[in-house]
């Protein structure tokens, strides 16, 4: 019933993640509606997306395509003795928007997850092991997510770290329960952890 080229709109709106097939109706109807000039800017915007983009090769942080390391890394304002490691490489633009970490970061490439196939040998472990000797680390922080999959991740990396160099600082970010919350609301990981990081009054 709808033109053709609407419905391919709202048909691959709806491969997003998240996107079912009424909010892929509405953004397909709000981009219809929009100025041309939207559309445009954001068909050039994925037209570049994979082209314009890559790993850094060292960090695996999500680079210009023009570019051979991260600017996280190659800055020599950032302090190359310590390591954030984060499962994703959006997860270190939410710790850069606190202007409160100057150290350098790595990228897992995701978390350990048999149910997903995602093995150890799968993430960039070995390259991380590799950075820490090349680079003279002196701490390396563990930021995986405080999920199941991520905390089996990073007891895995504490294990695997501790074997690598017994003179390493090996910390995690501190969990608890976020402002606004109601226990009630609370899962088991999160009131865990926050019994666990109690602090003095």
């Amino acid at each position: 019933m709808l033109p053709k080229s609407l419905q391919d709109t709202i048909d691959a709106l709806g491969l997003l993640p998240g996107v079912g097939p009424r909010t892929a109706e509405r953004y397909a109807y709000y981009l219809f509606r929009s100025p041309e000039k939207v559309t445009k800017s954001l068909i050039e915007g994925l037209k570049n997306l994979h082209s314009g983009v890559k790993s850094c090769p060292v960090t695996f942080a999500l680079i210009d395509s023009n570019e051979d390391v991260s600017r996280l890394y190659s800055d020599f304002a950032r302090d190359k003795s310590t390591i954030l490691v984060v499962e994703e490489p959006l997860d270190i633009y939410a710790i850069e928007q606190t202007n409160s970490y100057h150290g350098t970061y790595h990228v897992l490439g995701g978390a350990i997850s048999p149910i997903d196939g995602i093995t150890p040998d799968q993430l960039h472990i070995k390259e991380l092991l590799s950075r820490i000797k090349k680079d003279s680390v002196k701490e390396v922080i563990i930021a995986t997510n405080p999920s199941v999959e991520g905390e089996s991740t990073a007891l895995l990396l504490q294990k695997m770290l501790k074997e690598t160099d017994k003179n390493l600082k090996i910390t995690r970010l501190a969990r608890g329960l976020p402002l606004g919350v109601d226990l009630s609301y609370a899962d088991q990981i999160t009131l865990n952890a926050a019994l666990e990081n109690r602090t003095n009054l």
